[in-house]
């Protein structure tokens, strides 16, 4: 089912009175339906980035989210944000011991799991053994996915953003192609001769590039790299000084992410919390990236604009 703009927000609506500081609140008090975000190619997904005056904030999962019961970089944890939300989500896939590639933020295992020491000590095989746990420690039954198998399970209902760790560029872009993902996969990248590698490699590429200052901005422009493949990360602060930034980027097309996991969700008052959410696309973000994303989805459920071509792209299943 794919919705109207005004189902959407409705929607979004329900599930912020439910969810707005109550991450834990039980996920079968809601539908087991999950909210979408279908694409289909990499030409769909390059537009579905492209900036429009009446876009759909867009809410990106750092690391799926945060919610009691569910650890970061698990499909579990996906799933249960697109419960609440429509949301894409920044994953971490880093190295095994025999080179698969899994998600896994930290390069050791003590944080996010049962288990002590590096990742890169453990086997495929070995790191099954593992149980996660969620941020407060708590051990769950979810295991560590591979990136293959989080790939497979996006295909339909999301995009994945992946960020840089340690698995080279070659193996990365390999991955990708064997996958079929470029319709679905976008890549962080911390320079543009990153992204300049990937499109040498295929032309379809998407990313999510570094682009934090004017320097930076030229430094892709000098590079022609195509905006159209390109949402630009300006930072963990919506600022005044930016505004320049903002619409330099917006005239070519590109839509600009501010990452609140490092600033606003940080903040303990929570009507402090989601007035800051809703700032940060008052000042002409497109896209807020949050550990809260099922917050970010309450507290935004206002802005969603009546008529979107960009609302072919959400739906339920």
């Amino acid at each position: 089912m794919i919705y109207t703009v005004g189902a959407i927000r409705k929607t979004i609506g329900i599930v912020g009175v439910l969810m707005v500081g109550c991450c834990s609140l039980p996920v079968n008090v809601l539908s087991q339906d999950i909210h979408v975000i279908k694409v289909t190619s990499p030409q769909e997904l390059h537009d579905f980035f492209e900036h429009r005056e009446n876009n759909i904030p867009v809410i990106s999962g750092h690391r799926g989210g945060i919610v009691e019961g569910f650890p970061e970089n698990s499909i579990e944890t996906l799933e249960n944000t697109l419960r609440h939300t429509p949301a894409f989500f920044e994953i971490d896939p880093r190295l095994t011991k025999d080179s698969v590639i899994v998600l896994m933020h930290d390069a050791t295992l003590n944080r996010t799991t049962n288990a002590e020491g590096k990742l890169a000590d453990y086997t495929w095989k070995e790191v099954q053994q593992f149980n996660l746990v969620d941020h407060k420690g708590k051990a769950t039954t979810y295991k560590i996915p591979s990136l293959e198998q989080v790939i497979e399970w996006a295909r339909g209902k999301t995009i994945l953003n992946l960020d840089k760790k340690d698995v080279p560029l070659d193996m990365t872009a390999d991955l990708l192609e064997k996958t079929d993902a470029l319709s679905h996969v976008m890549l962080t990248v911390h320079h543009p001769s990153e992204a300049r590698y990937y499109l040498n490699r295929n032309k379809d590429f998407m990313f999510s590039a570094f682009i934090r200052s004017k320097e930076e901005f030229e430094a892709y422009e000098s590079e022609k790299i195509p905006w159209k493949q390109v949402m630009a990360y300006v930072g963990p602060l919506s600022k005044p000084e930016n505004r320049e930034l903002y619409d330099m980027l917006h005239e070519r097309g590109v839509m600009v992410m501010v990452s609140a996991a490092s600033s606003y969700d940080k903040l303990e008052n929570n009507e402090e919390r989601i007035k800051a959410y809703t700032k940060v696309f008052e000042d002409g973000a497109d896209v807020l990236e949050s550990d809260l994303p099922i917050d970010v989805a309450g507290a935004i459920r206002g802005l969603f604009p009546r008529n979107s071509p960009k609302g072919k792209y959400f739906g339920v299943q």
